[in-house]
């Protein structure tokens, strides 16, 4: 039982750090648009912890509230990082590493490219858009979404060694 509560414990502390370094890590890159480790550090948790990651993810999401503000912005991050985490936890667990290193960053691409997609439903709903405006807002914001899908792309590069590090290091003092 002791080892088990030390475990959980440890657990809980690590989860809860690896959600204060997505904040810190988007704190670093805020001065380039677009370009941060949130959806490499996501995935990077999902392939490692699983379901658990969801509680980096939504730490991080309301220590970003609490920091900037819960403002407008900062309702869709409830539902758009959840997208990722969910992308993620479809891929087969024991992927082949040849595989894993390509299937990750694009993945990760492909949740940058969405992004605007997927803040539009939100976006329709609190200015009133109807869909012709909606699709629009999509298309103005589009160019933003292709630099934000490149720079994924590059992020997401480090998903597979990352977690490679992280599942080695989740290892050490652990006696099951």
């Amino acid at each position: 039982m002791k080892l088990k509560s030390h475990r959980q414990l440890r657990d809980m502390l690590v989860l809860a750090m690896l959600g204060a370094l997505m904040f810190a890590g988007k704190q670093v890159f805020e001065a380039f648009p677009n370009f941060h480790p949130i959806g490499m550090l996501l995935m990077t948790y999902t392939v490692v912890y699983r379901s658990r990651a969801l509680i980096p993810l939504y730490i991080f999401v309301f220590i970003e509230g609490a920091f900037a503000g819960f403002n407008i912005w900062w309702y869709p991050y409830l539902y758009i990082w959840l997208v990722l985490w969910g992308m993620t936890m479809l891929l087969p667990k024991n992927m082949k590493p040849a595989v894993a290193v390509v299937v990750y960053p694009v993945v990760c691409a492909l949740h940058g490219l969405m992004y605007g997609t997927l803040y539009a439903p939100y976006q329709a709903l609190m200015f009133h858009y109807d869909f012709a405006t909606t699709l629009k807002w999509i298309a103005v914001g589009f160019p933003w979404d292709v630099i934000h899908a490149v720079c994924n792309l590059g992020m997401g590069l480090l998903v597979y060694p990352l977690s490679r590090v992280l599942k080695k290091l989740d290892r050490i003092g652990v006696k099951e």
